[in-house]
């Protein structure tokens, strides 16, 4: 049997192991954009942790043989029992599509009788092959890239011994996809960055997922994202369950994408987070071909593009009960497509432009009319500037409910009404480009809706909603009727208390009204000063 393969006694530390991923990441980064090295590097770290994980399960077989007396030859028998890998949700990896291989390879294999030589593009690409054939959640989305003649092999070949300092495995009651799991999201957001504008097709600030994740607390059934990007909204719901002592299989995933990529990159980011989620057996358009039909889900999170100006149209499709979306602007196809997929007691939460909550023009004040008087919108939030990096356009989230009555989803009846919280003020500037909500930030927006709602969950931290001037307000429909349907906060939620300082208002008056002649004095004395010294120089 071949020898056992040596492994690092501790896995690398957070830190250590996205200072060397980046590191790898830049290896490549002269030489192609940031969308071809973004592929080849997700690529290579879900391979190497899919070799990790696998060989950690191995030396664990290894381990329980030798403790129950079985010698070498017993135990290479049973030590490449399948089942003994699949059965504990670890991919089955062949030896030739194994880390070990590979990295002793980096340089390629020379010709052998009867054979061309082979390079580690090859070698890696049939290894993704291998997987993919072994591994029925993986068919279909591994990348083949590396091995095309824009690929510099030699660089490939320093990035697995790069690569190789780098251990994908648990520690002590850390999951090795816990492990990679941040890892993979940090290099989405890092690339994101990098892409600017085309980054935000794929990638969705955690902060904005999870005011929806918060907000909708999808803890079973069936979980629903039209145009999934990289998987952003599943991951979220997976550690929300977690954070909740639940697992993620309470939930059923279902997504659709239309960049196949980006399609790829979500089923490897679901794979590593151990979901089994359902996108279809390919991209493609969510209008033109939607790929789950017959779906009624009980959670939707979204981010579609905003105001998409050409999309697959069709004045007869039944999705649109409330009114046809006007040819120049896909926003208002996405909300009706995501009602039309709401089981009954479904909810959901879609991210969309500004403008959407006001705008008149192609017939969509009239649709928005109708969902209002549909009862169909719970909450309405106007996030913070600037938590886009790609795109400066002012966001929002809408958030939808087929059932406001008391009952299962909330104890207090809010048939009629609508929450609208303005958070425009809250979050803070990790740099000079992007704002980040905190954590706190976040739990403000969702109690404040939980407490309205009086879900499980404000009860049990015993919240009670009131309305709260300049953040939150619940208005009825025969407001937002008389308001034409706008369904911008800003208008609802009014001016927050101005605290009063105790000054009586006539004695301040005087106050700042003798400062200001005062500073009007003094900047007449500037003046004349600037003007003799003027005279000096003519």
């Amino acid at each position: 049997m071949p020898p056992k393969t040596k492994v690092a006694a501790l896995p690398s530390t957070m830190k250590e192991l996205k200072d060397t991923l980046w590191k790898a990441a830049d290896k490549l980064r002269g030489s192609m954009d940031a969308s071809q090295y973004k592929d080849v590097i997700l690529g290579l770290v879900f391979l190497k942790y899919v070799s990790d994980a696998f060989d950690e399960r191995r030396e664990q077989i290894r381990t329980e043989l030798e403790a129950d007396g079985l010698n070498e030859d017993q135990i290479g028998q049973l030590i490449d029992d399948v089942d003994e890998y699949t059965g504990r949700g670890v991919f089955w990896v062949a030896a030739r599509a194994r880390w070990s291989y590979l990295a002793e390879n980096a340089k390629g294999l020379p010709a052998a009788p009867g054979e061309a030589p082979k390079s580690i593009g090859l070698l890696i690409d049939e290894a993704m092959d291998l997987i993919s054939a072994d591994n029925s959640a993986l068919a279909g989305s591994l990348p083949r890239i590396y091995n095309r003649d824009n690929v510099d092999q030699r660089r490939i070949g320093e990035l697995l011994d790069l690569l190789n300092s780098a251990r994908f495995t648990g520690h002590g009651a850390t999951k090795a996809r816990d492990i990679l799991g941040e890892v993979y999201e940090y290099f989405l957001e890092k690339f994101a960055h990098a892409e600017g504008k085309r980054g935000g097709e794929f990638y969705t600030p955690a902060g904005v997922v999870r005011v929806l994740v918060e907000v909708l607390e999808p803890s079973h059934g069936r979980v629903y994202d039209p145009c999934c990007g990289s998987g952003g909204m599943f991951v979220q719901t997976e550690k929300f369950l977690e954070a909740h002592q639940q697992e993620g299989s309470n939930i059923s995933v279902y997504g659709q994408e239309l960049n196949e990529r980006t399609w790829r990159m979500a089923k490897m980011n679901l794979a590593i987070h151990g979901l089994n989620g359902n996108l279809a057996s390919r991209w493609g358009d969510t209008f033109a071909r939607d790929q789950h039909p017959d779906l009624q889900a009980d959670f939707i999170m979204a981010n579609p593009p905003f105001n998409i100006k050409d999309w697959a149209r069709s004045e007869s499709d039944p999705r649109w009960k409330y009114g046809v979306p006007p040819a120049g602007n896909a926003n208002y196809a996405w909300i009706q497509h995501i009602i039309s997929k709401l089981a009954p007691g479904g909810s959901a939460g879609v991210v969309m432009a500004n403008g959407s909550m006001s705008s008149n023009s192609g017939g969509e004040g009239e649709i928005r009319a109708q969902l209002v008087e549909a009862d169909l919108v719970s909450c309405m939030i106007a996030l913070p500037t600037q938590l886009f990096r790609s795109t400066a356009i002012p966001v929002c989230t809408w958030f939808f409910a087929k059932d406001k009555t008391a009952g299962e989803y909330g104890s207090i009846d809010r048939t009629g009404q609508v929450l609208f919280i303005d958070a425009r003020n809250l979050g803070h500037m990790v740099d000079r480009a992007e704002r980040a909500l905190s954590d706190k930030d976040i739990a403000k927006i969702a109690g404040t809706y939980h407490a309205w709602r009086g879900t499980k969950s404000a009860t049990d931290a015993a919240l009670t909603y009131l309305d709260e001037p300049g953040f939150a307000y619940s208005a009825a429909l025969t407001e937002i009727n008389a308001a034409d349907y706008a369904l911008s906060p800003g208008r609802y939620v009014g001016v927050a208390d101005v605290e009063d300082d105790g000054e009586p208002v006539n004695d301040k008056i005087a106050r700042l009204s003798e400062e200001l002649f005062a500073l009007f004095d003094e900047s007449e004395k500037l003046a004349e000063v600037v003007r003799e010294q003027l005279g000096r120089v003519s």
